[in-house]
């Protein structure tokens, strides 16, 4: 019988830890006492096993369970609930890390594109792609088109909306969209060079399954939205039923769980579907580790299973003069994403677009 091997860390002390490390294998499987059940066969099978129990620090244990692939059902909502639905409650407990078996693999769609089709679009095969963010929130349809236009003109490869553009009154999803989608096709008719516009995709299932009717209209190349917002199981459902195109999966809200970043977006958010993903980059205004970035970057791009690789994309108060350091850290398979660092010229926006994919050539040649 296949199993996954999930890696909590808790803080307890020394002569608890191992009741504590049974809780949690016992809750996290079937929640109730062990002398409770009858069929031998349950807890054979299907009660979690303690693996092992490793000391990091006094009163910090690294443990890992062995859960039965079946109980996950094979689909996303119920595997969240395996890996750490009620012991998510515990604020002592945190979920580090999943190994997942290929029958559980397989069950997931992982990155329909993925890096290798967002080189094939942007037609950039040995370098970085470029990406910036289009904002700021209040702003109307003809001005965000007008910004969306000017980074197209300075060759960035992907323009995406910002994660707090909705279908805000300023600015609907339907008339934002058609202004920013005409934009980028009207700098392609010019120039021949093709940005891929990326609009972010929120509420609930009728709303976004109306915004991916629009998308298929104005025949936009991308779409973005965060798994954490509207539910991973949802976006998990976008991804399989709803979109052609490929998907940016943004990290809102994902800072609230007590769940390892690397896991989270590094392998969850690869796992349901996104071809890329947007997370804190070391060194901005977010409090992540190079260590951190750089393990979550790795688990976007490393094989794993049949999953093609995503493309990892750092951002969060990147700027230009970072390009060489990102270049050397990431290398050539990420996506650079400067937002604010880039709009802050204000006039001289194109200007500072050509400037930043330039750096990018400059760095990866």
């Amino acid at each position: 019988m296949e199993s996954l091997l999930v890696t909590y860390q808790i803080r307890a002390d020394a002569d608890e830890i191992e009741a504590r490390a049974l809780g949690v294998a016992v809750e996290q499987s079937i929640e109730m006492p062990l002398q409770a059940v009858r069929d031998p066969a349950i807890l054979d099978e299907i009660v979690g096993k303690v693996e092992s129990i490793q000391e990091e620090a006094p009163g910090l244990f690294r443990v890992a369970i062995r859960f039965s692939a079946a109980i996950t059902g094979m689909e996303t909502t119920q595997l969240l609930n395996v890996l750490f639905g009620n012991t998510s409650m515990q604020p002592d407990i945190s979920l580090v890390d999943a190994e997942l078996p290929p029958s559980l693999l397989a069950a997931f769609p992982g990155p329909r594109f993925g890096l290798p089709g967002l080189r094939a679009f942007t037609g950039a095969y040995d370098r970085p792609l470029t990406c910036t963010a289009l904002k700021p929130m209040g702003s109307s349809p003809e001005e965000l088109a007008a910004i969306c236009r000017a980074f197209a003109l300075g060759g960035i490869d992907i323009i995406k909306d910002d994660h707090g553009l909705a279908n805000q009154a300023f600015a609907p999803f339907a008339e934002r969209v058609r202004a920013c989608q005409a934009a980028v096709d009207k700098v392609y008719a010019e120039t021949g060079h093709r940005a891929i516009y990326a609009p972010n995709l929120s509420g609930g299932p009728s709303a976004l399954w109306e915004q991916t009717d629009i998308v298929r209209e104005l025949g936009v190349g991308m779409v973005m939205a965060s798994p954490m917002l509207i539910g991973l199981p949802t976006y998990d459902e976008l991804v399989r039923e709803h979109i052609d195109v490929p998907i940016l999966g943004h990290p809102a809200l994902g800072g609230c769980l007590h769940i390892a970043p690397e896991l989270l977006f590094g392998k969850l958010y690869r796992l349901i579907g996104s071809d890329a993903v947007i997370y804190p980059n070391y060194g901005g205004r977010f409090g992540y580790s190079k260590q951190m970035c750089l393990d979550l970057a790795e688990n976007l791009r490393t094989p794993w299973g049949d999953l093609a690789p995503a493309a990892p994309g750092p951002a969060g108060g990147m700027t230009v003069d970072r390009v060489d350091e990102m270049v050397d850290f990431y290398g050539v398979d990420t996506i650079l994403l400067i937002g604010g660092g880039l709009l802050i010229a204000r006039e001289r926006l194109q200007e500072q677009s050509a400037a930043f994919v330039a750096q990018v050539k400059r760095s990866a040649g």
